[in-house]
C-alpha cells in the first residue's frame, strides 16, 4: 500500500500547469495583449531616449558654460557639440532600427509564409521544401539585417549632422545675446 502511494504523483501540480499554460495561451492570442506589449515597449524606449537626450544636453550645457568661463578653452568649443551630436545620432539611429524592426518582422513573416505556400503549391516535396525554407530564412534574415543597419546608419548620421548644427547655432545665438 505504501509502495503505490510513493509511485503516484499528485495530480494537482499537473492540473495547475495545464490551466496556467492554457491561460497563458489564451492571453497571448489576444490582439489587445500584443498591442499592450507593443505600446509598453515603445513607451519604455521613448522614455529612455528622452532621458538620454536630456542627459546629453545637460552635459553639453555644463561643458559649454565651463568653456565660456575659461578663455583658454574657448578654442575647442566645437568639440562638445560634436560629441553631443554623435551621441544623439547614435541614440536616434538605434531607436529607428528598433522601430523599423517592429514593422519588418510581421512583414517578413508574411513574405516567408507566402513563399513557402507557393513552393508547396508548385509541387515541391517535403524534403526540398524544408531545405528551401532554411535557405529562404537565412536570405530573408540577412536582407532584413542589412536594411536595418543601413537605415539606422542613415538616421544616425542625419540626426548627428542636424544635432551638431542645432547645437552650434543655438550656442552662437546665446553668445550673441550675452555680448550685448
Amino acid at each position: 500500500m505504501s509502495l503505490t502511494k510513493q509511485n503516484q504523483e499528485p495530480p494537482i501540480p499537473q492540473h495547475q500547469s495545464i490551466i496556467s499554460s492554457m491561460f497563458l495561451i489564451k492571453i497571448m492570442s489576444k490582439r489587445r495583449t500584443w498591442v499592450f506589449l507593443f505600446v509598453s515597449v515603445y513607451t519604455i524606449l521613448l522614455s529612455i531616449s528622452w532621458n538620454f537626450l536630456k542627459t546629453v544636453l545637460s552635459w553639453y550645457e555644463s561643458t559649454m558654460s565651463a568653456n565660456s568661463s575659461n578663455p583658454t578653452n574657448s578654442v575647442f568649443s566645437g568639440w562638445p557639440a560634436l560629441y553631443a551630436s554623435v551621441l544623439l545620432g547614435l541614440a536616434f539611429g538605434v531607436l529607428s532600427m528598433v522601430a523599423a524592426l517592429a514593422v519588418a518582422v510581421p512583414a517578413t513573416l508574411v513574405t516567408w509564409i507566402t513563399i513557402l505556400v507557393l513552393l508547396t503549391f508548385a509541387g515541391k516535396n517535403r524534403r526540398d521544401l524544408v531545405l528551401e525554407g532554411r535557405k529562404l530564412t537565412g536570405d530573408i534574415i540577412g536582407f532584413v539585417v542589412k536594411v536595418l543597419i543601413k537605415e539606422g546608419n542613415v538616421v544616425a548620421a542625419l540626426c548627428a549632422v542636424l544635432g551638431y548644427f542645432a547645437l552650434v547655432i543655438r550656442r552662437h545665438k546665446q553668445d550673441e545675446h550675452v555680448d550685448y
